[in-house]
């Protein structure tokens, strides 16, 4: 009688084990899941987080982009404009050699 009572218990507390592990497992995959979730769902955030202020520096960049295109225009038209007469000054001036005493400079037989 003895033992088929302790036969029994240890059927019984084996059954605990097994019951127990089962459990351990179940909670770590559900763990896993969980973990997963809040890993996508966080991705998720940082996706949509990205793609709202990337999207703002490209608008800037474009703008600015098309504004410094827009600058270059001018200064090629105002280049084409007047870059032969700013030429010619420049040509002149080189060539045409005038030099003049400076005021602060004291010229002899002048005072």
């Amino acid at each position: 009688m003895g033992r088929k009572a302790e036969r029994e218990a240890q059927k019984i507390v084996q059954k605990a084990r097994e019951y127990r592990s089962k459990r351990v497992k179940d909670a770590r995959s559900e763990a896993q899941k969980e973990i997963e979730h809040y890993r996508k769902e966080k991705e998720e955030e940082f996706q949509k987080f990205e793609k709202e202020h990337t999207s703002g520096n490209k608008k800037a960049e474009e703008d600015a982009s098309k504004d410094a295109e827009e600058q270059v225009k001018a200064i090629r038209s105002a280049g084409d404009k007047h870059g032969q007469k700013v030429v010619d000054d420049l040509l002149r001036v080189v060539t045409d050699v005038r030099p003049e005493v400076p005021d602060r400079v004291a010229v002899p037989g002048k005072a």
